[in-house]
């Protein structure tokens, strides 16, 4: 084990971790928008409950990304300072225009939302979520784009006297065809994760006031926020399938566009060692222990083709033919990813989050005709079923930045080169332990705060009564909303 390893280790644990928070908030951000817009023009109360009860979820999971955003971004300078000269001039621009455009806009409106409540106009306030969930979607976009070009490089030079990148053309960059595609997959991945959870915690209470009221209790109480569960169950189980339905045409999309930029990561991702035309799509491969040849597949004819190049007798071409024609092009080495890795997470993504649909389908059903769930089973599953999405994003992440490996920049930089060469195996050592038990202890607050405040249900919105000074508001304290 050497400095390296463990930068990437470092990297991976933090990029996933911050990304656990990342599609919430995305997601989140819309539907809050959504449910006070519905509040705004019909004046009924149960969209008014929602939202404040949503938003303060919305609330806590966004200042946790934010914390782990900025500490993610530090990596660059830490332990891959090599990397950081060679694209600053290029990584830095989508990411300035993420930080001065993007971040500012939702920061600055989450703030007015936040303190606005009772202070604003009501078309303001509302304006106000919806330049924030703006804000929150074009800075994924701004990110997404300097991702996009690691994955395939456009709109660059490289600088014979400096060994540099450097920008030429940033309208290129910003319509990066992989960018293009990116962005809504992972839109649509974010709202996956989002429905998930207005469904498992609109679940939670539905069956929980269900069983309080024939279990003796309070009858008006358990069921007086029924119509608002319901409501929410319902709005997030469509919001889950439809976003099911948009992540698998745009990953279809997604993976013609990758099988021509980065042919590796498809031929690794269905363990095809060879060329083939037509080509199988892989439903389990058992590869060799070096993976350098195919043992035992399980196989659909055709469709890899059809996935890869649109057309069922497609060429796509297989790990050992690319392998020989990188080294030719680039010099000797292995320019092949951990197949294992690449083939099982490109799995696990999709299976989790068709997981996520089908228990969102199944919510629908039971909701149906005014009926309310009451299965111990159907709980524990709406329970779940946030997790799974969030699964489902982790392991697309770990696909698309393991996949690109050896490559830190397609083409141009290996990830070997792209490390600190003056920071030693001690110190990288340090920074990922330090980090990895202060985002341990964050994951910990983090959950029992979204539990504590998802269990304590939506909150009771009738309006404080008007005291008799009405001069005093000016000695009012200025006060959190939620």
């Amino acid at each position: 084990m050497d400095a390296l390893d463990v930068a990437r280790w470092q990297f991976g644990v933090t990029t996933v971790y911050h990304f656990l928070f990342v599609p919430l908030t995305i997601g989140l951000s819309v539907l809050v928008a959504i449910l006070q817009t519905r509040w705004h023009r019909t004046g009924d109360e149960r969209y008014l409950k929602l939202t404040k009860f949503y938003g303060r979820l919305f609330l806590i999971n966004f200042a946790m990304g934010v914390v782990t955003g900025i500490v993610q971004e530090f990596q660059f300078g830490m332990n891959w300072s090599d990397y950081s000269r060679f694209v600053g001039d290029v990584f830095g621009a989508p990411l300035a225009m993420e930080a001065l455009l993007a971040f500012f806009l939702e920061s600055t409106f989450i703030g007015l939302w936040i303190f606005g409540w009772d202070r604003l106009p009501k078309r303001l306030h509302l304006a106000s979520i919806w330049a924030a969930a703006i804000g929150t979607n074009l800075s994924a976009y701004f990110i997404l784009a300097a991702n996009s070009w690691m994955q395939n490089p456009v709109g660059y030079r490289i600088n014979p006297d400096t060994g540099r990148a450097e920008l030429t053309d940033i309208v290129a960059v910003l319509t990066n065809k992989v960018a293009l595609i990116t962005f809504p997959h992972t839109l649509a991945g974010a709202f996956l994760v989002a429905g998930s959870l207005l469904v498992a915690v609109a679940m939670w209470h539905l069956v929980r006031g269900r069983r309080a009221a024939t279990g003796g209790a309070d009858a008006n109480a358990a069921g007086a926020d029924t119509p608002a569960y319901r409501f929410a169950a319902r709005f997030g189980a469509w919001v889950t399938l439809v976003s099911a339905a948009v992540v698998v045409i745009t990953g279809d999309i997604q993976g013609k566009i990758m099988t021509e930029v980065q042919p590796m990561k498809m031929a690794a991702a269905e363990g095809l060692y060879t060329t083939e035309s037509p080509a199988a799509f892989s439903v389990l491969t058992v590869g060799s222990l070096d993976g350098s040849r195919e043992v035992f597949a399980l196989k659909i004819p055709y469709l890899l083709s059809f996935l890869g190049t649109g057309d069922p007798n497609g060429t796509v071409q297989g790990i050992n033919d690319l392998q020989a024609q990188y080294a030719a092009q680039y010099g000797a080495g292995s320019y092949t990813p951990i197949i294992p890795v690449t083939y099982w997470s490109f799995r696990f993504m999709i299976g989790f989050g068709l997981a996520a649909a089908a228990i969102a389908l199944l919510v629908l059903w039971t909701l149906r005709k005014d009926r309310t769930p009451t299965s111990r089973w159907l709980l524990r599953a709406g329970l779940v079923m946030p997790l799974l999405p969030l699964a489902a994003n982790a392991f697309g992440w770990i696909f698309t930045e393991m996949g690109r490996q050896p490559w830190i920049v397609f083409g141009e930089m290996l990830t070997r080169d792209g490390v600190s060469r003056s920071v030693s195996l001690t110190e990288v050592l340090t920074s990922f332990t330090a980090f990895t038990l202060i985002y341990a202890t964050l994951a910990v607050v983090e959950v029992r705060l979204l539990i504590r405040y998802a269990k304590a249900g939506v909150p009771d919105v009738t309006p404080d009564p008007v005291p008799d000074d009405t001069d005093s508001d000016a000695d009012r304290p200025l006060a959190f909303a939620y």
